[in-house]
């Protein structure tokens, strides 16, 4: 049993990605094997679902490819996964926004959520 802890603690300490949810566009670098080579390719796209805990968690992301929607699963705690970056972040009111799938154009953009940073005020002296 403590060597399940021990493997669970490994996975799930190893990666650091950065916190994002369903509604935020994301960039998923994976590993692609192709015989003995090994490259990296980018999948961008909303964050439609994430589902699951701990070592198991996996998460959804949707893209338009040539007018075609794709989506496809990844596990967060994969190998594969070489890095995520969050490029925005959404602004919805559910954890899991299938009803993206049946809009299409303008009625599919997810507004961007405005994140208030500290800055001190500019003074006139």
């Amino acid at each position: 049993m403590d060597a399940i802890k021990f493997f669970h603690q490994e996975v799930t300490q190893k990666k650091d990605y950065p916190e994002f949810k369903a509604g935020d566009n994301v960039t998923v670098s994976y590993k692609i094997l192709e015989g003995t080579k090994e490259r990296i390719q980018a999948y961008r796209g909303e964050v439609i679902q994430r589902k699951g805990s701990g070592s198991t968690q996996t998460f959804t992301v949707r893209k338009i490819s040539n007018g075609v929607g794709v989506e496809r699963v990844f596990p967060l705690f994969s190998p594969s996964i070489d890095r995520i970056e969050l490029n925005k972040r959404g602004k919805v009111r559910r954890a899991r926004i299938y009803y993206i799938r049946d809009l299409k154009g303008k009625k599919a953009r997810i507004k961007e959520k405005r994140v208030l940073t500290a800055e001190p005020a500019p003074t006139n002296a």
